[in-house]
């Protein structure tokens, strides 16, 4: 598997779901099963998301105080702000997964 397709899947988790609205109602029930199995998966990719954060902010603080380059802190300050919402996407996702009652 190439090295840029397991690095989109250590951070995205698109590819572990299945569509739930294709198919006959067996399909789409087997999906949804399929689907509340696989969010046990995203506290995961939510820690991979916090401490891409984390790391960012550290590269940002380190450049700005040590560089004195405000300007290019702001290459690492903007990947760890925008790790913030996608964060906020995975959780609202996993609690919608867990007690969202059983479909089909």
């Amino acid at each position: 598997m190439p090295f840029s397709t397991l690095l989109y899947r250590y951070f995205f988790f698109g590819w572990l779901f299945k569509d739930v609205n294709s198919g006959n109602l067996l399909e789409r029930a087997a999906a949804w099963r399929h689907n509340r199995e696989q969010a046990r998966w995203l506290p995961t990719y939510m820690r991979r998301w916090l401490w891409c954060a984390v790391f960012c902010y550290g590269l940002g603080m380190m450049v700005e105080s040590l560089l004195h380059a405000p300007g290019l802190s702001v290459v690492f300050y903007v990947p760890c702000a925008l790790a913030v919402p996608i964060n906020a996407v995975i959780g609202a996702a996993w609690v919608g997964l867990r007690v969202a009652p059983a479909r089909g």
